[in-house]
């Protein structure tokens, strides 16, 4: 049995998640809400970053139900905000602030994994290149030299 089965047999929050599934993914997302010291797994990363898909597209959809946030009229090319549709802005709005700094806490944390520092983050906000490179530094495998972020 290697020492990443071993981590996903326990309950430890201190440890990454290894092989985790969607529900304690998302569970160990809000349990460790503010934390970024340690590590997570890439299963707990991107089970995550799939429930943030689906739940920012069914607002997207229910705001298309609702005539979309803002309208543009033709004849004047001005743009007007549908006071009619506020569910859908303060539920983006809400999710939004309920999951941006537990995101941030989960992507440092990820970095951390693959034995990056976590202030690396703050490449993703390079135009163009950025993105890509956090995509990459996501999508790489664990790294047992990341164990030095654990407390």
């Amino acid at each position: 049995m290697t020492a990443q089965n071993t981590y996903a047999q326990s309950d430890d929050l201190s440890q990454p998640l290894y092989g985790a599934t969607f529900g304690q993914a998302i569970g160990r997302f809000f349990k460790k809400y503010a934390t970024f010291s340690g590590r997570a797994s890439r299963s707990e990363f991107w089970w995550w970053f799939l429930m943030n898909v689906i739940v920012s597209v069914a607002i997207s959809i229910i705001s298309a139900f609702g005539g979309g946030a803002v309208s543009i009229n033709p004849a004047t090319g001005s743009f007007a905000f549908n006071s009619d549709n506020w569910i859908s802005t303060s539920l983006s709005g809400l999710w939004f602030l309920a999951t941006v700094v537990p995101w941030l806490a989960l992507a440092w944390r990820r970095l951390h994994d693959s034995n990056k520092p976590g202030p690396f983050w703050f490449l993703g906000l390079i135009p163009i290149v950025g993105p890509i490179i956090l995509l990459v530094f996501f999508l790489l495998p664990s790294d047992p030299a990341g164990a030095r972020f654990d407390r």
